[in-house]
């Protein structure tokens, strides 16, 4: 947690002095009281990083307060420990309760344990697979792909991460028994699939599984001769850093991502990162710069052709979302939540979790702004999806969203909201 800090408060009272302002004008801008403002000031309190930033955008700091309250990362997104896709075998373990459980061996422990230790199925290791059936498992299974990610968007990881490891697996085995062109596009789409489960493994708030199922997709995209998705794991690591709000490295590993040899979207998707990166800095100039970048490159983005999608299926415009999201994280929630407002309206009802993720945060920057009642009128209809897709990147947002309608316990709608909200702010995902 923040601590109180005289390095912050003198800062600010020197700020706020020179733009004018009493404490209750900075309050009214701000929409924290003036007693919480002066024992902030006194280093009585400790300033939140939401409070950091308003203050910031409001006596136009450029990151200057925001930096006296930065917090130390609470890890890193270091490499997964390497190792190659033929050196590993996967566990996993199902059970009646609906919880299931999954571990990756070295060979070498599978052969020390004894082959009476485990139950497999297998073809001997010596089949072949048809030209025409490795097509058609292609064409098979780039559409559960597609269907799965469809899925994602209604229901909680836990029930979809086995059915998705299951079917890398497949894809990793059936890899070794086609000629090289299918055999390359096997693992590829693996790739696809690995990095996925990454993607749905972060949302149970496992950073460091995340970690190493971003790595597996790099390791099997590499096998089939495509180096460009080490590239995009960089974008995933930033992602990891982003919700560990450490904004340094966040840029550093976006920019690492935006080298001229790979493809346009990857280059478009990390200069969106590293957008909000600066954003958490607090440097607007910087963040618009990033954002101008990552549109024109998305505009002129490659044909992917059969292959999925790489990032959001669900924005049709990614850079507007990502300009609300970060103008909020700016200390800007009023152009934030019009932003947000406008960008939601074109998302499709049926993409649930990008609606609760980027509706929780809009509900929080009209809070913020002040906003209560409507607030919380946006957030109520939300909480059903919450409670549906259980994830931890969309609960750090409404546990931001309940200590800000706190603060406004009068409200009658605040009070109705409340219970509900603070159960749903705990809630442990699977």
């Amino acid at each position: 947690m923040p601590q109180p800090s005289s390095e912050f408060g003198e800062e600010l009272r020197k700020r706020r002095l020179g733009a004018g302002l009493s404490l209750t004008a900075l309050s009214a801008v701000v929409h924290y009281s003036k007693a919480q403002l002066s024992k902030v000031e006194r280093g009585i309190k400790a300033p939140s990083r939401d409070l950091a930033r308003l203050c910031d955008a409001a006596l136009h700091a450029s990151g200057a307060l925001v930096g006296l309250v930065a917090m130390p990362a609470t890890g890193t997104a270091k490499e997964a420990a390497h190792q190659g896709i033929d050196e590993e075998e996967w566990v996993m373990r199902l059970s009646p309760d609906g919880s299931s459980w999954f571990q990756p061996v070295g060979r070498r422990e599978v052969v020390s344990a004894g082959a009476a230790s485990l139950v497999s199925w297998g073809t001997g290791g010596k089949g072949r697979v048809s030209t025409t059936g490795g097509g058609g498992m292609l064409d098979a299974s780039r559409s559960l792909f597609m269907h799965y990610r469809r899925l994602g968007q209604s229901v909680e990881p836990g029930f979809l991460l086995p059915g998705l490891i299951a079917q890398t697996h497949t894809l990793r085995e059936l890899s070794a028994h086609v000629g090289t062109r299918t055999r390359q596009e096997f693992l590829a789409l693996g790739s696809r699939y690995a990095e996925y489960i990454g993607w749905l493994v972060q949302e149970t708030g496992d950073e460091q599984a995340a970690l190493w199922w971003t790595q597996r997709a790099v390791d099997l995209a590499a096998a089939g001769g495509d180096r460009a998705l080490a590239g995009y794991a960089l974008v995933r690591r930033a992602l990891v850093t982003l919700y560990q709000d450490d904004a340094e490295q966040t840029v550093a590993l976006a920019r690492r991502a935006q080298s001229s040899t790979l493809p346009t979207r990857i280059r478009g998707l990390a200069a969106q990162r590293e957008a909000q990166g600066h954003a958490l800095a607090g440097d607007f100039d910087a963040c618009v710069r990033a954002l101008d970048r990552a549109r024109a490159l998305l505009a002129r983005q490659e044909s992917a052709g059969d292959a999925p999608v790489i990032g959001s299926m669900h924005l049709p415009d990614s850079v507007g979302m990502v300009t609300g999201w970060c103008l909020f994280d700016l200390g800007r929630p009023r152009q934030a939540a019009e932003e947000l407002d406008r960008q939601l309206a074109l998302v499709s009802a049926d993409a649930v979790r990008t609606q609760v993720r980027y509706g929780v945060r809009r509900a929080l920057a009209y809070a913020s702004h002040g906003e209560i009642d409507h607030a919380c009128t946006l957030a109520a209809p939300l909480l059903d999806g919450v409670a549906a897709v259980r994830s931890a990147t969309v609960t750090i947002d409404l546990r931001r969203l309940a200590r800000v309608l706190s603060r406004h316990s009068g409200h009658a709608l605040v009070r109705q909201l409340e219970p509900r909200l603070a159960v749903l702010s705990r809630l442990p995902v699977s």
